[in-house]
């Protein structure tokens, strides 16, 4: 260019701006800011804009980089010489100085800083306008590997901290896009910067960053994984000031967006500090929005339950996290009210939240129509867009946006019962002890507050609770909390509208085999019985739901119970051994002994195991007899003097004659000592086998408890003896004469010998000892041959067996 085209420059100053040496560049600056001071002076616009052009076009943005440093340092000057009237040519500096942000040479980008921190501490406020370019600059050069370019961006950072402080023009509504962007830089020196301006920006008593705190919540938590402590310790006291404000606030908080964020990062495996700050805000905002939160129960449990497993007591960081969500779990339990069983109103026009654990990609997804609320419960929505979003601004210069009422209240929101269901389901299989029992509490709960929709979904419900019953490998606790649950379905007067139709509810129950028998032995003709698949287990359940009248339950599920609990039983004898005589107490706490027994013995009537059937009547017999849980029943049984127990006990003889030995036990118990002595004839016909001589062993030491003391007295009287002596010397005729014959012999001789005199004496009665109305409406012919009849069929399965047995051989 020639000297006229640097017009109104000189040629020496354009040659000391181009020179390579800084001191004669600072001569050819200096000599700019006396030519800008003489045309401020007489007024004459027209140059000082030919000047900036020049120095802008020809000098910063020359392919020189001799040049561009010139050209920083000449407009740097310029802006000092213009003084006030610097506001007025804020475009003509700062643009060209923006431009040497990116410049590849590293002492350029040094003199951009310097020049345009001259440039911003003349303008002040007038720069604002130019606030996202120059926040976008500073935070890349804020990770700049030359420390020179880093300490010029800390001085001008610092700069426009100040600027943007003492405004009241600040534009943070155009701003907040540009930082959402920029806090998922994963550079540690840009994520310091970010940060710094969020605290520089929340400290400011105009601005109401809560308002906008959804943008950003989610790289905060990113940051607060960071690896360097100081970066971390930084975002964490960030995040803690946020959550003190929120409690404070008495503005619009939208805590729908940000429950998403932070059930996301609540999930955090790897850093336990991150699911610890998410689970606290979690329970904060429980706290403040109440029944607001309904919408994000299945997330938070999703997230909050397995997280109650860690009990890792020397790490204190897992502690903490343990801790959260035991609190956490408290606040969200308590949030279920009555109200959530009432039915379900029509929904609104404002979009529902999601309601399942949210990606990250959904959480930050679509943002408009989101329901918000106040930290006192006031509800409205706000409607924004990410580009182009209206705002207002206040007579302080806060910017809001813009919010609009809607009809969501605290009262109208009801829990989804369905997502929670579905959560706890998958919840109730977690490989810790910790949560599966949370899961069970759970299920407690749902049918306490809403039983009528948890009804509705049994067919998730029920399954889930009986694979726990089934499982062999579960804890007594977790075994415990399955049957409190069970037994509240089962015992719970449901409305038959909430019950599903049976087609759909056994749809879902198809039988696993859990059995560790050998293959071969589970082939035999003996363990050979249909298929139980629901169809068949549908039939039953309604077969039998006509034929028993007397169950006190309403619904039909406690049939349900009864028949799974024993096709449990049949598949794994090892749930049966270990865990069969604690669940059938545990039970008879929870519900009706009499349904129970009642409805067992009717199943058990038309088993075609007849194995299992012997096998379950014994521990069945077992239980009856030694439980201190059935006192009351077995005092019913003893004194028959209603028609309700007469019936009972008809119902018991029919299942109990699959064990000769156990039917016994029930005439002892029922003292029917004439039948009894009848069924002892019946003997003789029976096979003798060693399980057989095992059984009357067991009930020769049942004799001998505290359980039949009654009996041990009758044989001093008169009324009762006769029989009842003849039956126990029938039982002594069967043993071999070993330790159980001896004890019984022993017994039999404390009788005194005038009582055996006096019964010689006397013709046998039919039915001796006390006899009433009720009990001599039992037919006890017709029972006695339904025994007989049982016991030909126990001897064809045996032949059966023996016959495949041999045939393997």
């Amino acid at each position: 260019m020639t000297d006229k085209e640097y017009s109104p420059l000189t040629s020496v100053c354009v040659k000391a701006l181009n020179d390579k040496l800084y001191e004669r560049r600072k001569q050819g600056a200096l000599e700019i800011e006396k030519i800008m001071k003489e045309f401020v002076q007489k007024k004459e616009e027209t140059n000082v804009k030919a000047v900036l052009k020049i120095l802008g076009d020809n000098f910063a943005l020359s392919s020189n980089p001799n040049a561009r440093k010139g050209g920083l340092i000449g407009l740097a000057a310029a802006s000092i010489a213009l003084g006030k009237d610097t506001c007025r040519y804020v475009n003509e500096l700062v643009k060209p100085v923006l431009a040497c942000f990116r410049d590849a040479d590293s002492q350029v980008r040094y003199y951009s800083c310097e020049a345009l921190y001259n440039i911003v501490k003349v303008t002040r406020g007038a720069v604002l306008p130019f606030f996202n370019e120059i926040f976008d600059a500073l935070s890349k050069l804020s990770s700049d590997p030359d420390q020179n370019v880093k300490s010029g961006t800390e001085l001008l950072d610092r700069l426009m901290k100040d600027i943007v402080t003492e405004s009241s023009s600040f534009d943070l509504v155009s701003f907040i896009p540009l930082l959402r962007e920029r806090i998922y830089n994963k550079n540690e020196f840009a994520r310091q910067f970010i940060v710094s301006w969020i605290v520089t920006l929340d400290a400011v008593p105009d601005i109401n960053m809560l308002v906008f705190l959804p943008e950003i919540l989610d790289g905060l938590f990113l940051i607060l994984d960071d690896r360097k402590p100081e970066i971390r310790k930084m975002c964490q006291d960030c995040l803690c000031e946020f959550l003190t404000g929120i409690k404070n606030s008495k503005s619009y908080l939208n805590f729908s967006q940000m429950a998403n964020i932070l059930i996301v990062h609540s999930e955090n495996m790897d850093d336990d500090n991150i699911s610890y700050m998410a689970i606290t805000w979690l329970r904060e905002f429980v706290l403040i929005a109440g029944r607001l939160m309904l919408p994000y129960v299945s997330g938070i449990l999703h997230t909050t339950l397995p997280r109650l497993a860690l009990e890792d007591i020397e790490n204190k960081s897992k502690k903490n996290v343990r801790e959260a969500a035991e609190g956490l779990n408290r606040v969200v339990i308590e949030l279920i009210e009555d109200l959530d069983d009432n039915p379900t109103p029509a929904p609104t026009p404002a979009p529902t939240p999601a309601q399942e654990s949210p990606s990250r990609e959904t959480t930050l997804g679509s943002r408009a129509g989101e329901i918000i609320v106040t930290s006192k419960g006031e509800v409205t929505a706000t409607e924004r867009q990410i580009e182009g979003v209206e705002a207002t601004q206040n007579d302080i210069g806060q910017t809001l946006y813009k919010l609009s009422t809607c009809d969501v209240t605290p009262r109208s929101l009801q829990l989804d019962v369905l997502s929670v269901i579905s959560i706890l389901c998958e919840l109730v299989r977690h490989h810790e002890l910790q949560t599966r029992l949370a899961s069970l509490r759970w299920f407690r709960h749902l049918l306490i507050k809403v039983p009528n929709k948890t009804f509705r979904h049994m067919n998730m419900v029920f399954p889930e609770l009986m694979r726990t019953l089934a499982d062999i490998d579960q804890s007594d606790e977790t075994v415990l909390l399955a049957l409190e649950t069970l037994a509240k379905i089962t015992a719970f007067p449901v409305d038959p509208s909430a019950i599903l139709p049976a087609a759909q509810f056994y749809s879902t129950q198809q039988p696993k085999d859990h059995s560790n028998t050998d293959q071969a032995h589970k082939n035999s003709p003996e363990h050979k019985s249909p298929v139980h698949s629901s169809s068949y287990i549908e039939i039953l359940v309604q077969t039998l739901s006509k034929k028993i009248q007397t169950v006190s339950v309403t619904n039909r599920y406690f049939l349900d119970f009864m028949v799974q609990l024993l096709e449990a039983f049949k598949k794994d004898r090892n749930i049966l051994e270990r865990r069969g005589a604690f669940i059938i107490r545990q039970l008879c706490l929870q519900l009706h002994p009499e349904d129970i027994f009642q409805t067992l013995s009717e199943i058990l009537i038309v088993e075609l195991d007849m194995k299992f059937a012997c096998t379950m009547v014994q521990t069945l017999n077992t239980i009856l007899l030694t439980s201190t849980e059935l006192f009351a029943l077995r005092n019913r049984l003893k004194d028959l003097n209603s028609k309700e127990s007469c019936e009972l006990f008809s119902c018991l003889y029919r299942s109990w004659s699959h064990s000769p030995v156990a039917t016994v036990a029930l005439c002892y118990l029922t003292q029917n000592y004439t039948h009894a002595c009848n069924l002892i004839q019946v003997f003789g016909n029976l096979e003798i086998t060693v399980d057989f001589l095992n059984e009357i062993d067991k009930l020769i030491q049942l004799i001998e408890s505290p359980i039949f003391a009654y009996l041990r007295l009758q044989l001093l009287d008169e009324a009762y003896s006769q029989d009842l002596i003849k039956s126990l010397y029938g039982l002594l005729m069967l043993l071999p004469q070993a330790e159980p014959f001896t004890l019984l012999r022993n017994r039999l001789n404390c009788i005194p010998h005038y009582q055996l005199a006096a019964l010689t004496a006397k013709p046998s009665q039919t039915n001796s000892g006390r006899r009433n109305e009720f009990v001599a409406a039992i037919d006890f012919d017709q029972l006695l041959k339904h025994f007989e009849s049982l016991q030909v069929l126990h001897r064809e399965a045996r032949r059966r067996h023996l016959g495949y047995v041999s045939g393997c051989i």
